[in-house]
């Protein structure tokens, strides 16, 4: 089943269920794909372009999150907090720090990365490889400790 169409019985449940939170994230989600789908003049988006769009929900939710947290704003943030796992509900199983370690290891082979100078080699190497399943900060926090 696809994105769009496990969005449409989502939405549809938490009608039912009168769960506003997740209905709001479910028609946000839905309109983003809709936007995506119209800017890319497609009919329908492929997997991977859904996996970016909500990757970028779930990132600008993260980030509001830490600013909001930051200016003591409890009541913004508890909302954040339930939209993002309303939304980590629709995002690929994460990939564990063991995988990720191989992975970066083995994108610093590829590459032949001696140094920092050549970060941007292995993380274009790497980003594709774990799209949507884990977090690129993290992933940055390990190439660096690699190049050192």
């Amino acid at each position: 089943m696809g994105l769009l169409e496990q969005l449409n019985q989502d939405m549809k449940q938490a009608m039912k269920q009168k769960d506003k939170e997740k209905l709001s994230v479910i028609r946000m989600v839905k309109s983003s794909l809709q936007n995506e789908s119209i800017k890319l003049g497609n009919d329908s988006l492929n997997e991977d372009e859904e996996l970016t769009i909500l990757s970028r929900e779930l990132k600008q939710r993260k980030d509001s999150l830490q600013e909001f947290k930051s200016a003591g704003r409890e009541d913004l943030v508890k909302k954040l907090e339930v939209e993002i796992n309303i939304l980590q509900e629709y995002m690929p199983k994460q990939l564990t720090n063991e995988e990720l370690e191989a992975i970066v290891q083995s994108a610093i082979r590829e590459v032949n990365a001696t140094s920092k100078k050549d970060m941007g080699k292995v993380m274009s190497a790497v980003m594709p490889k774990v799209k949507g399943k884990a977090d690129g900060s993290q992933i940055n926090k390990l190439v660096q400790q690699h190049l050192n």
